[in-house]
């Protein structure tokens, strides 16, 4: 057994962290996929389940949400003045700007605007959904027991909270009895996590859960359809895959986990070495 495992087996993920072959859930484990739940971990809503889409559907489908969604953007900072302001801040600007904002119904019940945190100048980022309570309540992304999932899923690939990748939320402010972030909801909070990528210009984007995989790709794809895959936001190679609040109630599904690790630590060498994937 060697570091790392030792590592994980003390956390107690060693064994779940295992790779086996993509075939072996079958149709269950699929349905599992569908079924995600978002990142809070107080008695999340259930998805609908849904299948699988075709592989050249799906791709089909990405394409033209990725430049219907360029375009939206663009139309966006034309007619929205506060779009526009916030894509010229710069990171104290937006940190106020984010603790300040009224744009949604969500400023009110809110401790406090849960920002980001790490490396501002990072390699990777983590982009996750929501905050919940214990965010809500300390200002940081990712903390409590997903929280500690997440610092150990980064500790297997040699990063730390702080070290090499930047974290953030599709959401700045905790939805109210951590139900699932509203259509418009998303749409005011978007330029933010725009501003935030760019400020940060990360070379892989690791996305966790359904909500912060549909924001950044502009699509109604599944987590099913979409892992295993190199897909892109604005150029910026993208990795999707489970939420750790949603690993934490479904433990055989860490192994596909580490998978999409694996997949966005090899596509960061691979881009590094002027060999990127292509994407999907």
């Amino acid at each position: 057994m060697n570091r790392r495992e030792r590592f994980l087996e003390e956390m107690g993920l060693g064994p779940v962290w295992r790779l086996r072959r993509r075939d072996a859930g079958g149709p269950r484990a699929e349905a599992a996929e569908a079924t995600e739940a978002p990142q809070t971990t107080e008695a999340p809503e259930a998805v609908e389940p849904a299948a699988p889409e075709p592989a050249h559907r799906v791709q089909a489908g990405a394409t033209r949400s990725r430049g219907a969604g360029v375009q939206a953007r663009a139309a966006a900072l034309e007619t929205d003045p506060r779009a526009a302001a916030i894509a010229r801040m710069d990171w104290e600007e937006l940190k106020a700007s984010a603790a300040a904002c009224s744009a949604c119904g969500l400023c009110k019940g809110r401790t406090q605007a849960v920002f980001g945190v790490g490396d501002e100048a990072a390699p990777w980022m983590v982009v996750g959904e929501a905050p919940g309570a214990e965010e809500d309540a300390r200002g940081e992304p990712f903390v409590g027991q997903a929280g500690r999932l997440l610092d150990a899923m980064l500790a297997a690939i040699g990063l730390a909270r702080g070290r090499g990748v930047y974290i953030g939320n599709v959401i700045k402010c905790r939805p109210p009895g951590n139900r699932n972030p509203e259509p418009q909801e998303v749409a005011r909070c978007a330029p933010y996590l725009a501003r935030q990528i760019e400020l940060v210009r990360p070379r892989v984007i690791l996305a966790l859960g359904r909500f912060a995989a549909q924001a950044l790709l502009s699509s109604d794809a599944t987590i099913a359809s979409l892992r295993g895959r190199v897909l892109r936001y604005r150029g910026i190679p993208t990795i999707v895959s489970y939420h750790p609040a949603y690993l934490l109630r479904n433990l055989p599904d860490k192994s596909k986990a580490w998978e999409d690790l694996c997949l966005a630590r090899r596509t960061l060498a691979e881009a590094a070495q002027g060999s990127g994937p292509a994407a999907d």
